[in-house]
């Protein structure tokens, strides 16, 4: 039975060194680029024809479109509907990174630390960029809450600041954790169902339901990933 982990290996596919780095162009590249490719695709294919009464086609990133309206509008307030494209974009690489893992041959970039890890940091600092926009030197008001005397400034500082930045690796561990377990689930019940042979149906129908769930966790992760970047984004706009 293979190594239910040699899925998540990056390989590079283009090589490229400099002095310090290594910035080859790996199948988690090629994969983020096919999600990022399928996105563009799938709304152009969707919308070359619209009409005033959308067909079904049209209605799929019409109804996505207003989902995550709703979404932002709900978690965030009215001022967050002028990033509502970041938030939008984040539902939509991750979505599509998700669903992409679980094709036969492919690579889930989403259960690795360092892509999300990289696009929870964006995220972060996305938010700490709005919160300075919008309230100035205010914002340090993050670190120290209106009605916290001063006298108690250097226990809550740190203790706000541990907070902010632990929300990306939050954001992090729980999409990576859940992309991760199922795939190796997934693949080490495919192992069995090779091995078996014509005995293999069994564990064949229990993979076919997992296929089902894990579609239905990678959109649900795409949405709790999501859900909780609004949130954030919501702290960073609101006064404490």
């Amino acid at each position: 039975m293979a190594n239910p982990l040699e899925q998540f290996e990056i390989k590079p596919i283009i090589p490229i060194h400099t002095q310090s780095f290594d910035i080859s162009f790996s199948n988690s590249s090629l994969a983020m680029v096919i999600s990022a490719v399928s996105i563009v695709l799938l709304f152009g294919f969707c919308l070359r024809k619209r009409t005033l009464i959308p067909n079904l086609l049209q209605s799929i990133p019409e109804a996505l479109y207003e989902f995550i309206y709703n979404l932002v509008r709900t978690n965030v307030g009215k001022d967050g509907l002028k990033y509502f494209s970041f938030i939008f974009c984040l539902f939509l690489f991750i979505a599509f990174g998700n669903l992409f893992g679980l094709f036969p041959y492919s690579f889930t970039f989403t259960s690795h630390v360092a892509a999300v890890g990289a696009l929870s940091v964006l995220a972060l600092l996305f938010n700490i960029i709005v919160g300075i926009k919008k309230k100035k030197l205010g914002y340090l008001r993050t670190f120290l809450p209106k009605g916290i005397p001063y006298a108690l400034a250097p226990l809550v500082v740190p203790i706000e600041a541990i907070s902010l930045i632990s929300k990306p690796f939050s954001l992090t561990v729980r999409l990576v954790a859940n992309m991760t377990v199922g795939h190796i689930m997934l693949k080490i019940l495919g192992g069995f169902v090779v091995a078996l042979g014509i005995l293999g149906v069994v564990p064949l129908f229990f993979q076919s339901l997992i296929i089902i769930f894990e579609i239905f966790i990678a959109i649900l992760q795409a949405f709790i990933y999501t859900v909780l970047s609004c949130i954030y984004l919501g702290d960073a706009l609101r006064s404490h």
